[in-house]
């Protein structure tokens, strides 16, 4: 008996059912984890300018519509007590606009076993397109009155404030040609609540600042290393009154200041 043949009979007939493509899953998991020199929220150190490791994962649907979770190790300024740590739960929709991407959702931003007033939330709208080279998103996030955003002190008739937050921002990307390095850029405005709220909540303690950010990607296989210069426009004078909780616990420096940080990821 020819089991060669036999064999290649058997090939042929299997083939066609090989061919035939799976079909597409309705839900779709991917995730990321991270190791970076300073972790920078809207340009504030919410580790003293110490290192931290993050994580996160989504889960998407094929309508658009995600869920995702990301967490992050806190310290100084964001010392929130319990486990010192941010963790986000996050919920929207992504729907595809001729050129563009439109994504609406809302962050809850919690503090595991901080004050019961820490957590708040803060819906978002973002737009993002791709033109060429160069891939540009501007986004628009409003936090609703809330405790979490108070412009707490010591005094009693701070208790039980509330205040509201709005953060505007840009961001844009390149890549190199001929390279594995992408060339990125950001620029932040918020405007809110002034002050440290409870244990450091507050997302605008100055009032009102931008902040920016100039950098770098380079992918290597399934790792990325990341560079950036991130800085605000919040001023030494500006953020004295918040001393010595807006400053680093290593030499009283602003936690606001210029800075490099560098970053090592991985996605899947």
């Amino acid at each position: 008996m020819n089991y060669r043949l036999i064999a290649l009979a058997a090939g042929l007939l299997a083939t066609p059912a090989l061919a035939q493509e799976a079909p597409p899953k309705p839900f779709t998991v991917s995730g990321s984890v991270a190791l970076v020199s300073d972790y920078r929220f809207r340009g504030v150190s919410q580790t003293d300018k110490h290192m931290a490791v993050q994580g996160g994962l989504t889960v998407t649907h094929e309508t658009g519509l995600y869920a995702s979770v990301w967490g992050s190790n806190l310290a100084g300024w964001g010392t929130f007590g319990g486990s010192n740590m941010e963790l986000d739960l996050v919920g929207g929709y992504k729907l595809p606009v001729g050129g563009a991407t439109i994504d609406a959702g809302l962050t809850w931003y919690m503090y595991p076993g901080g004050a019961s007033n820490t957590d708040f939330a803060e819906p978002y709208v973002k737009v993002s397109s791709t033109l060429g080279p160069v891939t540009a998103l501007v986004g628009v996030a409003y936090a609703p009155k809330q405790q979490a955003l108070g412009n707490y002190s010591n005094t009693p008739y701070s208790r039980g404030q509330k205040e509201d937050n709005l953060y505007v921002w840009g961001d844009a990307s390149m890549g190199i040609p001929g390279t594995p390095v992408t060339a990125k850029a950001h620029l932040g405005y918020s405007h809110g609540n002034p002050g440290l709220g409870p244990n450091g909540t507050s997302v605008t303690p100055t009032g009102e600042y931008l902040d920016w950010l100039i950098g770098a990607d380079m992918v290597l296989g399934p790792v990325t290393l990341g560079v950036a210069y991130v800085d605000t426009n919040i001023s030494k004078r500006e953020s004295a009154y918040l001393q010595p909780n807006f400053s680093s616990t290593k030499n009283g420096s602003s936690i606001a200041g210029s800075r490099a940080v560098f970053s090592v990821g991985a996605s899947f």
